[in-house]
C-alpha cells in the first residue's frame, strides 16, 4: 500500500486566450469545477493504474463529495478528515497553447497537527511507502517521523518554495522534479541541461534515487551510477494540468508492482502523454486500459 499524505483541492479553470496581466480583465470562453490538488490527483493515477493506495488528507465537509469520488475510484478514503475549515482551491488559468498558471488557496490542506501525523504513521509497517507533495504542511516534522517508523518517504517537491531545501531530502528514498523544480533547488539556471541537473542531483542529494521530468525532452531516472533515459511521446498538448501527476502515479504503481525502472519511465510518460491530450486535473488521468492500449500503438508503429 503507498500511504499519500497529499492535498485536496477544488479547482476552478478558466480557458483564455493569454494569461491575464496586471490591471487587466480578461473574458473566459469556458469554466469548469472538478477536483484536483497535487495529492488527490497522484492517488487518482495510482489507483486508475491499478496500484493500492490509501489518501491522508483534509477537506471541508461542504465538499466531502470528494471522498465518494476517490473511493469511487479506488483510493481507500477512511483517513480523509473532514473539518470546518475551507477546502483548498486553485483557479487555473489555460491558454491557448494548453499552458496553465494556477492561483492556490492551501485552506484544510494546511491544517495538519502533529498528532494527526503521529496517528497516520502509526498506522504504518515497517517498509511501506508514504509518498508526500509540498501542498501540505508539517513536511519538516513527517518526514523524519516516516523514517523513524521504517518507512520509505517519496517526495514530489511541488510547488517548489524556499523552505524545500531545508527539509531532510537526504532521507527521501526517491525524489521527483521537473525542470524549474531542480533547477530552484540546485540554484542552478533553468536552461542547464538534463546531464547537469542529474550531476548537480548526485552532488547534493548523494544516493537518493531522482526522477527528472523535463516535458517534450523526455524524462530520466538516476540511482548511484545507474542513469535511464525516455524518450517523451510526440503529442499535441491541449492542457499540461495534472500531467506531471499523472506521471508520478503511473510511474509508482508500475514501481509497486515490480517493474524494472525502466518500464516504469515507459508507462508513466506514456500516461502523462495521454493526460495532456485532455482537458481539467482528475478529468484527464487516463485509465489503465488506454495506457496499456497507447503504448501497444506507439510500440507496433
Amino acid at each position: 500500500m503507498i500511504f499519500n499524505f497529499g492535498s485536496i483541492n477544488i479547482d476552478y479553470s478558466y480557458r483564455v486566450p493569454y494569461f491575464v496581466r496586471p490591471g487587466e480583465t480578461l473574458e473566459s470562453n469556458q469554466y469548469n469545477v472538478g477536483l484536483g490538488g497535487k495529492g488527490v490527483n497522484q492517488s487518482l493515477a495510482i489507483a486508475r493504474a491499478k496500484g493500492a493506495v490509501s489518501h491522508w488528507g483534509r477537506v471541508s465537509s461542504t465538499d466531502a463529495w470528494v471522498a465518494h469520488e476517490l473511493e469511487s475510484a479506488g483510493v481507500v478514503v477512511k483517513d480523509i478528515e473532514l473539518t470546518t475549515e475551507p477546502s483548498g482551491h486553485a483557479i487555473i488559468q489555460i491558454d491557448s497553447y494548453g499552458e496553465n498558471a494556477i492561483l492556490l488557496f492551501s485552506g484544510a490542506n494546511h491544517g495538519f497537527t502533529q498528532e494527526r501525523m503521529m496517528a497516520l504513521i502509526a498506522q504504518t509497517a515497517p517498509g511501506d511507502t508514504i509518498l508526500i507533495q509540498n501542498e501540505c504542511n508539517g513536511l519538516d516534522q513527517l518526514i523524519p517521523l516516516a523514517v523513524s517508523h521504517g518507512c520509505k518517504v517519496i517526495f514530489n517537491p511541488a510547488p517548489m518554495t524556499l523552505q524545500v531545501s531545508s527539509l531532510p531530502l537526504d532521507q527521501c528514498e526517491l525524489l521527483f522534479f521537473n525542470r524549474t523544480e531542480a533547477a530552484a533547488l540546485l540554484d542552478v539556471p533553468v536552461e542547464s541541461s538534463a546531464a547537469d541537473l542529474l550531476k548537480c542531483c548526485k552532488e547534493l542529494l548523494g544516493d537518493v534515487e531522482v526522477v527528472l521530468t523535463l516535458g517534450s525532452e523526455g524524462a530520466w531516472y538516476q540511482r548511484s551510477s545507474e542513469t535511464l533515459f525516455q524518450p517523451a511521446l510526440k503529442v499535441k498538448a491541449i492542457d499540461t494540468t495534472a500531467a506531471g501527476d499523472t506521471f508520478v502515479g503511473y510511474f509508482l504503481a508500475a514501481r509497486q508492482a515490480g517493474l524494472m525502472p525502466s518500464r516504469c519511465l515507459q508507462r508513466a510518460t506514456a500516461a502523462a502523454a495521454l493526460a495532456v491530450q485532455k482537458l481539467g486535473a482528475a478529468s484527464s488521468i487516463p485509465m489503465v486500459e488506454e495506457v496499456d492500449g497507447f503504448i501497444y500503438q506507439n510500440s507496433h508503429g
